[in-house]
C-alpha cells in the first residue's frame, strides 16, 4: 500500500513577462508552466487546483471571506522493504504460531466498480450486515402481513346530481 505526503502552494495570482509570451493569459500560463516543473523536478507529483474560502479581518471589527487558489502536489513516501526472508533462522523458529480457530466459511467479496476519474478512488460495496445470532430453542418470527391504510366508507345517502341543486 502506498503512502503520499501532499502539500499545497498559493498558485501565481499574475503572469510574469515571458518571452514569447505577449497577453496576460500566456504569461499566466507560462508562470504557471514553471511553477509546476519545478515542483516535479523537486519530486512532487501535481493532484489538482483548488479554491478555498478563507475569513481574514475587514477593518478593526468585520470579516469578509476570500477566495483562495491553491495548488496541489503529492509524492509518495519512500517504504523500507522488510521480507520475510531477512530474519535470522533462530527469530523465526522461536516465535509461536496462533491456534487456528474453525470459523465459518466467509462469502467472496463483491466486485468493485471501476474508478470514475484519474485521481478518484475506486467505489466499494457496502459490507452486508450479518445475521444476529440465534438460539437453539429460540421461536420463529411470524410474518405478518403488511398494514393499509383503513378504506373510506362508502357514501350511504342520497346522491344529490345537478340537477337537484
Amino acid at each position: 500500500m502506498s503512502s503520499y505526503e501532499y502539500t499545497v502552494i498559493p498558485a501565481p495570482a499574475r503572469g510574469e513577462k515571458t518571452r514569447g509570451a505577449r497577453s496576460g493569459i500566456e504569461r499566466f500560463a507560462a508562470t504557471l508552466t514553471d511553477t509546476l516543473n519545478q515542483m516535479a523536478r523537486d519530486g512532487w507529483e501535481y493532484v489538482r487546483a483548488e479554491t478555498l474560502p478563507a475569513e481574514e479581518r475587514s477593518g478593526l471589527t468585520s470579516r469578509t471571506t476570500v477566495y483562495h487558489n491553491l495548488l496541489i502536489f503529492r509524492r509518495a513516501l519512500a517504504q523500507p522493504e522488510r521480507p520475510q526472508d531477512a530474519l535470522p533462522q533462530s527469530q523465526s523458529q522461536s516465535q509461536p504460531q496462533p491456534a487456528v480457530a474453525p470459523t465459518e466459511p466467509q462469502p467472496e467479496p463483491e466486485a468493485q466498480a471501476p474508478a470514475r476519474g484519474p485521481f478518484s478512488q475506486p467505489m466499494r460495496a457496502a459490507p452486508k450486515p450479518a445475521a444476529p445470532p440465534t438460539a437453539p430453542n429460540a421461536r420463529a418470527r411470524v410474518s405478518e402481513p403488511p398494514l393499509t391504510a383503513p378504506q373510506a366508507p362508502a357514501p350511504t345517502g342520497p346522491r344529490l346530481g345537478p340537477a337537484s341543486r
